[in-house]
């Protein structure tokens, strides 16, 4: 099952990950309305619901026009879906006008509460909490029914699921559902009405999946990720008031994306594109040269926007490991395997001419080394998950930090291996799995063997396993299989990569 989900979900986009599930629930949610499952009137969702995509998408575009930007269509069609759930549906002019003003405000909020061209806060959060103090329309959060609670947790699920912040959800949940449940029961009320209050009749469940989980408004470490999920499930969960200001949802999440804001650079990262060379057929690497100086650890990853046309169901925003070190003379190198029939980002990627201006959206990921460089390092790669031990390598060698490092490389094509060069210029021990020769490695690499890799083959390599931390990098298949096999054969830290697929 876990095989599958990797499978399916890495090959779709996240956006449109997001967008069908959002689509789904908002198609679930009219068909119950019209059999008077859930409280709002049929007419009143659809007569909302385009009205809050079209205000979003039209505020986006004029935004993006005032600011010589290109507008990301399926990111506002996202934010006038999720007004849509927040905001109360309505026919009436006054309620329609409150849910396309909150939508216009949502879109505008992406360019004017922003700093160096990243928004700080969650657009839909903001724009709906205007409505707070405006005597107009009200925030809702009509979604938290019971007839739709199985739909939101299925779809928050493969969202979490599909960009690896399971551990978000869970620690936001448990967090927000022991308070209210504790709360609901020293009132006065009973355990199943404190579970019904908390998870049927809750907007809990849609909060985090579709709002406090939005990569652009989390930091980027996994510490400082928990750490917030705790802080907004205690300003969601527990009831206050401070003057006219008190207890909110979207006050909680707002507040969390200003701490989000103080833990990392929150800025477009605007690169020109400087080198283009196939490192081995079929993989390319390319390098960037940042318009201002860029912080990032060995290990961790860069979502690139490559807007093209006809651009295909995987989108125009692609994530990568960072390829280079953080000390390559300020540059930023990206490795990616592009096969004859590629997408349309790869196609679109792999076209641009040197000098051409690529947007990024910001650097994430904690596969990065301990601080300990006593502390012995074991690195399997799958295939290109190669590219963060690149990084890795060639940092500990340039800092002489002496690290004991053994890389095992797993590979099924017979072409050169990439970065081989450079690693073999280290003190690295390399061991390869694959069709690869003995004779066509590196001087001092040894070949595992010609079969598929796995934890018995590992551990008659290297018999100190059990004491070296490990790092896996690679497709989440081979990542999840080896996983299991080398807890079997004895590894206790083991670290996986982000490795979204594309």
């Amino acid at each position: 099952m876990k095989r599958w989900l990797d499978r399916s979900l890495g090959a779709i986009a996240m956006y449109k990950l997001v967008l069908g599930s959002l689509a789904a629930l908002a198609v679930a949610s009219i068909a119950l309305a019209f059999f008077d499952l859930i409280s709002p009137d049929p007419f009143a969702l659809l007569a909302s619901l385009p009205v809050a995509v079209a205000f979003s998408c039209g505020a986006s575009w004029l935004g993006a026009r005032i600011v010589r930007q290109r507008a990301h269509l399926e990111s506002s069609v996202i934010t006038g879906f999720l007004v849509f759930f927040i905001m109360a549906p309505s026919m009436q002019l006054d309620g329609l006008l409150a849910i396309a003003l909150a939508s216009t405000v949502a879109a505008a909020s992406k360019y004017l509460l922003a700093f160096r061209g990243r928004h700080i806060f969650n657009p839909a959060a903001i724009g709906a909490y205007v409505f707070i103090f405006v005597p107009l329309g009200f925030p809702t959060w009509w979604i938290g029914t019971p007839w739709l609670q199985p739909i939101i947790v299925v779809a928050a699920f493969l969202v979490l699921y599909r960009t690896q912040r399971l551990d978000l959800g869970l620690t936001f949940v448990v967090v927000a559902a022991s308070i209210r449940i504790a709360l609901t029961l020293a009132n006065g009320g009973d355990l199943a009405e404190a579970l019904s209050f908390t998870f049927a009749s809750s907007q809990m469940i849609f909060f985090v999946g579709f709002m406090l989980s939005e990569p652009l408004t989390l930091p980027p470490r996994r510490w400082q990720r928990l750490s917030l999920a705790v802080l907004v499930a205690l300003l969601f969960a527990i009831p206050f008031s401070i003057g006219p200001v008190f207890s909110d949802p979207l006050l909680a999440l707002l507040i969390g994306n200003l701490i989000a804001f103080a833990f990392t650079q929150r800025r477009t990262i605007r690169m020109s594109l400087v080198e283009k060379v196939e490192l081995v057929p079929g993989t390319w690497e390319l390098t960037f040269a940042p318009h201002r100086s860029i912080s990032f650890r060995a290990g961790q990853y860069i979502e690139l926007s490559i807007p093209h046309a006809k651009a295909d169901f995987r989108g125009v925003r692609r994530y990568f490991t960072i390829s280079s070190a953080p000390d390559a003379g300020g540059m930023i190198s990206v490795t990616f395997t592009a096969p004859e029939k590629s997408s349309s980002f790869k196609a679109a990627l792999l076209s641009l001419p040197r000098g051409s201006q690529v947007n990024a959206t910001g650097i994430w990921g904690d596969f990065v080394l301990p601080r300990n460089t006593d502390e012995p390092l074991l690195f399997v790669a799958g295939g290109i998950g190669v590219t963060p031990f690149a990084s890795h390598i060639a940092h500990a060698h340039r800092e002489a930090e002496g690290r004991d490092i053994v890389l095992v490389y797993a590979t099924s094509s017979s072409e050169p291996l990439p970065f081989s060069e450079p690693i073999s210029e280290t003190d690295t021990r390399v061991i390869v799995f694959g069709p690869q020769s003995a004779a066509s490695l590196p001087q001092g690499w040894v070949r595992g063997g010609e079969g598929r890799m796995s934890g018995d083959a590992l551990s008659q390599h290297i018999p100190d396993l059990r004491d070296r931390r490990v790092y896996l990098s690679g497709p989440p298949a081979l990542v999840n299989d080896l996983k299991s096999a080398l807890r079997t054969n004895g590894a206790k830290r083991i670290h996986t990569d982000y490795f979204s697929g594309y």
